[in-house]
């Protein structure tokens, strides 16, 4: 009887936990399939919460509300800004609007993400118009083409502004046909290096800041061909000791300009930020060890060189106009790589080694 009853426990306890098991898994069974639609309502609605900025553009000239862009991500971009403001207004193209945080500020740049911008959910951005557009590219070849045919028009004489006499009764000095090849090359490299080397595709300036840089390397193109062909024009001082040592000297302030400028595209190309520019094996970029922007000093010397070639006043007046601009170009520049980097040369300065 022991033994039956032990047996039969024993078949009693091994039939149990099966039972527990199988009520269990029915259990969770019905809890899954009776929670399910809470919890799938409970992800569709977390995912529906998604944040949105409100921008409210006004004008930055009366402030007054122009529109309001609603349901804006913040990982958008104020390029992203622009077409929808596009949309709202289609009389403003997205290349002539300029948006501001403040109505004095700078103009914000088209990289620039929402979110860095925005302190709470709505962000108000001040528009003005920044007028019709071009691309850096045209403007670059219209100033330069524009140079190199006024001055090859005057070489040649084809508009006949010095009068016939003079011409038949004056030679050429051979300077003029020097100055003439070096200014044709310069512009000519000019050209080569907008289309081929610098990345300019999708960079836009205003129509009329193109017009005054026409204007202002025009005129000048205009006030030295005029000069330098002129019948009456008489070589430097001190003939070709002067002439020939100026020649080389603007051919190689070319040729440094040039491999200068394909160094730095070729670091910006790359997408490394974390060095500051370094002089490579051509010895036209060991300039880079004691200035931050040798093709600037190499422009510089190009057209100091040009003015002992030629001396005459228009090209010295020339030379003066453009070296201040590069300087300050290069000073501006040259504080933003001491900005940029902590370990940045201290002997290096902006343009002229050791001065500058």
């Amino acid at each position: 009887m022991y033994a039956l009853h032990k047996g039969g426990a024993a078949i009693k306890e091994d039939m149990v936990p099966g039972k527990q098991s199988e009520t269990k898994s029915f259990l969770s069974l019905s809890q899954f399939v009776l929670t399910s639609g809470q919890l799938g309502q409970y992800a569709l609605q977390k995912h529906s919460k998604i944040s949105y900025v409100e921008v409210e553009i006004l004008d930055a000239q009366t402030k007054k509300q122009i529109c309001v862009l609603e349901k804006i991500l913040p990982s958008f971009t104020i390029a992203d800004i622009k077409h929808k403001f596009h949309k709202a207004c289609p009389q403003w193209y997205p290349s002539r609007v300029g948006l501001h945080l403040e109505c004095t500020g700078p103009v914000l740049k088209e990289t620039k993400v929402i979110k860095n911008l925005a302190a709470s959910s709505i962000i108000t951005l001040y528009f003005r118009d920044l007028g019709t557009q071009i691309s850096w590219i045209t403007v670059f070849l219209t100033e330069y083409t524009g140079c190199l045919l006024i001055y090859l028009l005057f070489y040649f004489r084809l508009l006949n502004l010095y009068g016939m006499e003079d011409i038949d009764h004056c030679s050429r000095q051979p300077v003029v046909h020097l100055a003439c090849i070096c200014h044709s090359l310069h512009y000519i490299k000019q050209i080569f290096e907008t289309l081929f080397v610098h990345s300019l595709s999708n960079g836009n300036t205003a129509l009329k800041k193109m017009l005054k840089g026409c204007a202002f390397y025009w005129g000048f193109t205009i006030w030295m061909a005029y000069y330098i062909n002129h019948p009456l024009y008489t070589p430097p001082s001190f003939g070709n000791r002067q002439i020939f040592p100026a020649v080389v000297c603007f051919l190689v302030c070319g040729a440094g300009n040039y491999f200068t400028n394909v160094a730095l595209v070729q670091v910006h190309k790359t997408g490394i930020k974390n060095h500051f520019i370094r002089p490579t094996y051509n010895p036209f970029t060991w300039l880079f060890k004691l200035v931050s922007c040798p093709n600037y000093t190499y422009e510089m010397g190009t057209w100091i060189s040009f003015t002992i070639m030629t001396q005459t006043l228009p090209v010295a007046v020339f030379s003066l106009m453009v070296s201040l601009q590069l300087i300050f170009w290069a000073q501006r520049k040259h504080c933003k790589y001491q900005k940029d980097f902590k370990n940045y040369p201290s002997y290096r300065t902006a343009m002229i080694p050791f001065i500058l």
